[in-house]
């Protein structure tokens, strides 16, 4: 089990490892919901991660399936670790869905962004630029905590274990000034740094590329190290996101990735690019308001 397992991950293995012996003893949701007098819907959103499952759920549950003993035993503890808080728990408040927990249980990341740099790469004034002008009712005790919770995600690409990212991102993230110059600047030359590191690779996809697979948004594939957990999508929204994980859904993704990796310049290139970026901007070139030729 990896080190780095967070209560998220255990969550959603204890809810397959369950559906699977519900299956495997061929009872309905809607039978176990009877015998446990609950709701039916209760039953799905354990087995799919979403409601965390007490140990006497998970016991009164096994003995429905025939389950006893060591393996029973096994499960109820699964389900005790499910009920640990993670590092990110006080800024509940503040998080949207099991996104956080998700990527601190991950071995390998791949997300494509076309409007913002990844959140695990911002700055603290990035970060804080876009929180702020994306959602400017936010009150300013609720955008510091959304800044705080950025900047902690980080930890996940310079510790013991840390996190495979990569990146591709569209050339429209480098060339607009969120925060204002100097925010900006900073931001690149952040990129520059943390792409030394060798668990992260980042790649710019060029406006010459034209149109490509990625058109539709933003995404994140959140693979693990378990075989047990399989990977899941992260699509954005203006909601917030959407979570895939059917077995068509991730391959798409999966494609789409390949084909927006391989439309955007190597690692070396795009780093030197931005690079060069930092030192003489887009945006100082074309002055807001300023023609095309």
């Amino acid at each position: 089990m990896s080190e780095r397992r967070s209560p998220t991950i255990r969550r959603r293995r204890l809810g397959a490892e369950l559906r699977r012996r519900r299956e495997s003893a061929g009872i309905t949701i809607e039978a176990v919901a009877e015998q446990l007098e609950c709701s039916a819907s209760k039953v799905s959103r354990i087995e799919t991660g979403h409601t965390t499952a007490t140990p006497r759920d998970v016991r009164d549950m096994l003995r429905i399936y025939g389950v006893v003993d060591e393996e029973s035993d096994e499960l109820v503890q699964f389900a005790r670790e499910a009920r640990q808080k993670g590092w990110w728990y006080p800024y509940n408040n503040v998080l949207s869905g099991a996104y956080v927990g998700l990527e601190d249980a991950a071995r390998t990341i791949r997300t494509y962004e076309q409007q913002v740099v990844s959140g695990l790469l911002q700055t603290e004034e990035y970060a804080d630029a876009v929180i702020r002008q994306g959602r400017s009712d936010l009150p300013v005790e609720e955008a510091r905590q959304k800044v705080r919770v950025r900047m902690g995600r980080q930890s996940l690409l310079t510790q013991d274990d840390p996190v495979n990212l990569w990146v591709v991102l569209d050339e429209a993230v480098v060339s607009r000034p969120v925060g204002g110059d100097a925010v900006m600047r900073g931001q690149l030359q952040r990129l520059v740094e943390v792409a030394q590191l060798p668990n992260v690779t980042i790649q710019l996809l060029p406006f010459a590329a034209g149109a490509h697979s990625g058109m539709d948004g933003t995404f994140t594939i959140l693979s693990f190290p378990e075989p047990g957990d399989p990977d899941v999508v992260y699509a954005e929204n203006a909601m917030g996101g959407l979570f895939l994980e059917k077995g068509e859904e991730l391959k798409k993704y999966d494609l789409i990735f390949e084909n927006v990796r391989a439309a955007a310049i190597g690692p070396e290139e795009s780093i030197a690019h931005i690079a060069t970026l930092a030192e003489e901007p887009l945006w100082k070139w074309r002055p807001r308001g300023s023609p095309r030729t």
